[in-house]
């Protein structure tokens, strides 16, 4: 185009020595032999950029707005050019402070510079990807409890990754608990979507506080339109998330594909990293033991007249949804027969809106059992597992708490949709175990079931005693 033929002439009539001006004469193909032949090739961030790299020309390439870990260089010998401004990169197609100084500020010499140090044998050595190193991170995760807990594996990776980096993380209120001591965090924010910033007024002040920690990378776990927007508000200048809601506002969109469960939500939460190009070893969940919890576990075993050799059952019977609650009754045959068989000390928890259930479990069961419904914080339930023998449970964040801390874990599974099944939400770790059924529906409609929850019901108490001996067995 104009453009480029004006620049074409403009090389030729300023450099002394004899060039050639193909600018407009060639074909894709006619390029491609051009540039095969070449042994160097200078060029900004434009398509034939991608075209020398293909066919492994080596390259010098200048950058200016946009990225060059996005969109630079792919062959084996390549060099980077670039001048770092406050406000690169923003990849604007016009400057908004109209001087395009990311370009200007390149000077020709120090590419001639490049250009003669290649060619006298001081090869290129940039690796094949540019690391950019980010100085302070930002970790969203605004939903439940479990879901917070299946993420402390990307904290941990993120800090190996870049240890002297600020990294900080957004949740709300109850999951608080599981990443308040995390030593891979620098600090914790706390957004209360219910409460403090319910109206779009304290919100924007939450963005505002995040604006002056000047963030430049957010990783947003859960799509959410307020975290997009306010993520984006907060003015961090790269912003990865999935491409549901208002993932418009992000710089950088995954597709979303959680819905389909092919695998497991730690997984999905890596996807991440590995769209950083960040690789996580160590895929073990995270959970700090608070040593006031620990105090008051200790106080209620001496109080309850439990002793350290004592075994101890924890019964979870409830969970966020019908669509995920094992019968009752059942809980109460399975906790009595486990106490008979093995002398357990057992416990009900539950929170204070799970006092239908767990009182129907209580009043239910012959054997003696300990009722902490509605009068344990989330780190005592943490201590509380720490310290026990086996949990039996629904699908719920304890089931995640339990893995954490290292116990035995039987999680029992309703739902057969792909998004909600155990292949996406089970219990992680090798003394996990999962009971789920599949009972012929077409369809699954989760809690809007119209069979009575016939997969719930078709887990026998005889499995779950069965599953408890065998995970037992193996507890040394």
């Amino acid at each position: 185009d104009k453009v480029y033929s004006q620049a074409g002439k403009e090389i030729v009539k300023h450099c002394p020595g004899k060039i050639y001006n193909f600018t407009g004469l060639t074909n894709l193909r006619q390029l491609a032999a051009l540039l095969k032949h070449a042994s160097l090739f200078i060029t900004v961030d434009t398509g034939v950029l991608h075209l020398a790299s293909y066919l492994n020309v080596s390259t010098l390439a200048l950058f200016g707005a946009s990225r060059p870990e996005k969109y630079g260089p792919w062959c084996d010998k390549y060099k980077i050019m670039l001048k770092e401004l406050f406000c690169r990169p923003c990849e604007r197609a016009q400057c908004k402070f109209k001087h395009l100084n990311c370009m200007r500020l390149i000077k020709a010499e120090n590419v001639a510079v490049q250009a003669k140090n290649y060619f006298s044998g001081m090869n290129f050595s940039v690796p094949k990807k540019v690391k950019i190193t980010y100085k302070r991170i930002l970790i969203v995760r605004t939903d439940k409890v479990g879901d917070v807990l299946l993420t402390t594996p990307v904290i941990k990776g993120l800090r190996r990754e870049y240890p002297d980096s600020y990294i900080a993380m957004v949740v709300r209120p109850y999951s608080e608990n599981i990443v308040c001591d995390n030593p891979y965090l620098d600090e914790v924010f706390i957004y209360d979507k219910l409460a403090r910033h319910k109206n779009w007024y304290n919100s924007m002040r939450f963005a505002w506080e995040l604006r002056k920690k000047r963030f430049d990378l957010a990783i947003i776990f859960h799509p959410t339109n307020r975290m997009h927007i306010l993520t984006f508000f907060a003015g961090i200048e790269r912003r990865i998330g999935y491409d549901r809601k208002t993932g418009f506002l992000l710089t950088d969109k995954i597709k979303h594909t959680k819905q389909l469960g092919q695998k497991h939500e730690l997984e999905y939460n890596l996807d991440l990293l590995r769209y950083l190009g960040i690789e996580v070893e160590d895929k073990s969940l995270y959970l700090a033991i608070d040593p006031v919890s620990r105090k008051w576990q200790e106080d209620l075993f001496f109080e309850k007249g439990i002793k350290e050799i004592d075994q101890v059952l924890i019964i979870n019977p409830s969970a966020g949804a019908q669509d995920r609650i094992w019968p009752a009754e059942r809980f109460a045959q399975v906790a009595d027969r486990l106490i008979a068989k093995y002398n357990f000390k057992a416990f009900v928890i539950g929170s204070s809106q799970d006092s239908e259930v767990t009182i129907t479990v209580v009043n239910t069961m012959r054997q003696p059992v300990i009722d902490l419904t509605g009068k344990t914080s989330l780190s005592q339930v943490v201590s509380l597992l720490k310290s026990s023998t086996l949990l039996i449970s629904n699908d719920s964040g304890p089931v995640h708490i339990a893995c954490a801390v290292g116990i035995p874990v039987i999680s029992i599974f309703g739902r057969n949709q792909k998004g909600l099944s155990p292949k996406r939400w089970g219990p992680t770790g090798a003394r996990a175990r999962v009971l789920h059924k599949q009972v012929g529906c077409v369809e699954c409609l989760a809690h809007k079931c119209l069979k009575d929850f016939a997969c719930l019901a078709a887990i026998s108490v005889e499995e779950v005693i069965q599953v408890a001996d065998e995970l037992l067995a193996l507890t040394p």
